[in-house]
C-alpha cells in the first residue's frame, strides 16, 4: 500500500514539474489582454547634450549667401549615411560642457537640452536675418545605444534616426538568449551630468509606457542572466577548481614519487 502511495506521488510530481517547465518565462508583453487591443502610446525625441556631436549645414536659393555659414571640411565625421561622399562635406560641432556650440559668423549657440528640429530652428531664425528663405539641417551624429549581457550579439548600436525603442536596441543585439532574465533588463543613463538607472519588465504591457521605453543617448541596457544560467556558471567553475586542485596533487605526488625513486636509486 505504501508503495503504491508512492509511486502516486512521485507521478503527481512529475506532472506538475511538466506543466510548470510548460509555463516558460521567454515571451514578451505577456499581460497584454486578448487577442488584439490599443495601448496609449506617447512619442518621444532626444534632446541635445554636452559632449553630443552634431552635423549642421545651410543651404538656400543662393548658395554664396550662405557660404559664410558653413565651415569646410578638415577632419572626416562620424557617421557616413549622414554625409554623403558625392556631397559637399562640412566640419561636425562638438556641444561643449556648457551646452554650447561655436558657430560661423553667429558665434556661440545654447543647444542644451533643445530637439534637432528646435536647433535648426533657432539657427533659422538667426540666419533669416541676413539670408533670404535659409534652410537648416541638424543631425544628431553620436545617437548609440550599449547593449550587454545576455543577448546573442552583444553590440554599440548606432541610431540612424533620432528614435530608437530598448526593443529595436535588443534586436539590433540579436535578442535575448534563453537564458536571458525579460523581468529585470537593467537601462543606465547619463543626463543632465547625472547618471540614473532603472530596471524595466519585458514580460509586461507596463514597459510600453515607461521613460524608458525610448532610448536616449549613450544608454547602456544590461541583460541580467537567469539562475539557470549563474548555475551552470557555478558548476563550471566549481570542476574548473576541482580539476585545478586534482591537476596539482597529482603533480606534486609525480614530484614527490620521483624524489623517492631517485633516493632509492642511490
Amino acid at each position: 500500500m505504501k508503495l503504491h502511495s508512492v509511486l502516486a506521488s512521485l507521478i503527481f510530481l512529475l506532472a506538475m514539474s511538466a506543466c510548470s517547465s510548460h509555463k516558460t518565462a521567454l515571451p514578451y508583453f505577456k499581460d497584454l489582454p486578448g487577442t488584439a487591443g490599443t495601448l496609449e502610446s506617447f512619442s518621444y525625441i532626444p534632446t541635445v547634450q554636452p559632449d553630443d556631436e552634431l552635423f549642421i549645414s545651410v543651404s538656400a536659393f543662393n548658395m554664396n549667401a550662405v557660404a559664410a555659414y558653413q565651415t569646410p571640411l578638415s577632419n572626416p565625421a562620424t557617421r557616413e549615411d549622414v554625409l554623403r561622399p558625392s556631397s559637399p562635406q562640412f566640419l561636425t560641432y562638438i556641444v561643449d560642457s556648457k551646452g554650447d556650440i561655436e558657430f560661423p559668423v553667429l558665434g556661440k549657440i545654447h543647444v542644451e537640452g533643445l530637439t534637432t528640429e528646435q536647433v535648426a530652428q533657432e539657427l533659422t531664425n538667426l540666419i533669416s536675418k541676413e539670408v533670404q528663405d535659409p534652410i537648416v539641417r541638424v543631425e544628431l551624429i553620436n545617437f548609440k545605444v550599449i547593449v550587454a549581457g545576455e543577448v546573442a550579439k552583444p553590440a554599440i548600436v548606432k541610431v540612424p534616426n533620432s528614435r530608437m525603442t530598448i526593443l529595436e536596441a535588443i534586436s539590433e543585439a540579436g535578442d535575448l538568449t534563453p537564458y536571458g532574465r525579460r523581468d529585470n533588463v537593467l537601462v543606465i543613463r547619463e543626463e543632465n551630468g547625472k547618471r540614473t538607472y532603472a530596471r524595466v519588465d519585458l514580460s509586461s504591457k507596463d514597459l510600453l509606457n515607461s521613460p524608458y521605453y525610448y532610448l536616449k543617448q549613450n544608454d547602456y541596457i544590461y541583460i541580467e542572466p537567469n539562475q539557470v544560467r549563474e548555475a551552470n556558471a557555478r558548476y563550471n567553475q566549481d570542476n574548473a577548481y576541482k580539476l585545478q586542485v586534482t591537476s596539482t596533487v597529482v603533480s606534486a605526488a609525480s614530484v614527490i614519487a620521483s624524489l623517492v625513486i631517485a633516493l632509492t636509486v642511490k
